[in-house]
């Protein structure tokens, strides 16, 4: 740790955030997190925790996705719209390949649990970070109220998919790109959950579904359409009816289960283009903020945790007028990684949204004739691909499995 404590500031108190809030607190270094919603948020989704980002979480040592999340049950898989199996996925076979199987976990929790552990006071509600000044290489922070308090020795752009300080720093960026998909998301309560230990996606003709148990017992439910950017039905439920309600069990018991003021929906974007960079001076992207991508493969909030792990890895013994070269050394470690994941799950989405009966036809035939063995292994890239990077003239630093 530095005689004189440093100081950083981060935008935006999601998993990303947050995540790299702990691991800069751990590094030693004084954390202010300033997010624009009033409070914590009572509603919101599941989120699978995939091998990677749980090995990148062990190597801070935060182990709540262990102890509250909940290893998806042993069978898994895709179905067709009448509830025939196009393949399925033995999660112990993950487990032993990966070190350990996916956990899946209520994201509310896992926001809890990451700032439970910060010191209190660490989470400023209501602040929104609108801009930073970091032409003289000190960063001033503004915010809708003024400047923030304080001088920074780092801030990191966490604020997300519309990022304001992507914005800023990138104004000839293309910004982002429609998938030509809609989402809807919600979680049923165990009591109303109709799923029991099941965890599978089906898919249809441009649409998907899929339900997935999460660790205390209740139910996570998304379900994704082919729809014009910005269409938002008046009737929620009948619009989920419409699209899926004639489809295997227990989908239609699932939708009468829903209750439509609890249901998310979001069109579902990813980067039109990679940004040239994560960093700028003291100033650096993580996350949506940096990589925005489609959830095909359930790698958004992975790789926003790997970011912020990361970063406080290349942090931490940098010095403070090393901050700068870490950054640089961030980029590196991150953007080609991010983009790759970033494009495939593009591809991942056309694949699967396809409306043509013939291709859809050949989509699933292809998915039918595709070895389980041969589908974990084009995986193994990125659920195996998290190491720390070698830190400012450090050897290089693998992080094994768990």
């Amino acid at each position: 740790m530095s005689a004189v404590q440093r100081h950083a500031v981060v935008a935006g108190a999601g998993i990303g955030g947050l995540t790299a809030a702990v691991a800069l607190h751990r590094k030693g270094w004084r954390v202010t997190v300033c997010e624009r919603a009033p409070g914590p948020a009572a509603v919101g989704a599941g989120i699978v925790l995939a091998p990677n980002a749980l090995r990148a979480f062990d190597a801070i040592g935060f182990d709540f996705a262990r102890a509250a999340g909940r290893a998806l049950p042993a069978a898994m898989g895709l179905r067709r719209p009448d509830g025939r199996w196009l393949s399925r996925a033995d999660t112990a076979g993950l487990a032993a390949r990966y070190g350990g199987p996916p956990l899946a976990v209520h994201r509310s929790a896992l926001v809890d649990a990451l700032t439970a552990a910060l010191p209190a006071g660490t989470v400023r509600y209501g602040v929104e970070v609108t801009s930073v000044d970091d032409a003289d290489g000190v960063p001033v922070v503004r915010t809708r109220a003024g400047d923030l308090d304080g001088s920074a020795d780092l801030v990191v752009a966490a604020d997300g998919i519309h990022s304001p300080l992507r914005r800023q720093y990138f104004p000839d960026h293309p910004g982002l790109h429609h998938s030509g998909e809609t989402a809807w998301r919600t979680v049923l309560p165990a009591a109303a959950s109709p799923v029991g230990a099941a965890t599978a996606e089906t898919w249809g003709r441009g649409r998907r579904f899929g339900v997935v148990p999460l660790a205390d017992g209740r139910t996570y439910v998304y379900a994704t359409a082919v729809a014009p950017e910005g269409y938002r039905p008046a009737d929620v439920r009948a619009e989920l009816l419409r699209h899926y309600g004639t489809w295997h069990d227990p989908i239609p018991a699932v939708l009468e289960r829903i209750d439509p003021a609890d249901v998310l929906q979001h069109d579902l974007y990813d980067l039109a283009a990679p940004l040239p960079r994560f960093h700028h001076g003291r100033l650096a992207w993580l996350g949506d903020a940096a990589h925005a991508m489609t959830p095909n493969l359930g790698q958004g909030g992975c790789q926003a945790v790997e970011d912020a792990v990361v970063l406080a890895h290349l942090l931490d013994g940098a010095g403070p007028t090393g901050v700068p070269a870490a950054l640089a050394a961030y980029s590196t470690a991150r953007c080609a990684r991010t983009d790759a994941i970033r494009v495939r799950a593009r591809r991942a989405g056309r694949i699967a949204a396809v409306t043509h009966p013939l291709a859809v036809a050949l989509r699933d035939l292809a998915v039918r004739a595709t070895p389980a063995r041969v589908a974990h292994r084009a995986l193994d890239d990125v659920f195996d691909g998290f190491t720390l990077p070698a830190a400012m003239g450090a050897a290089p630093t693998g992080v094994g499995t768990r």
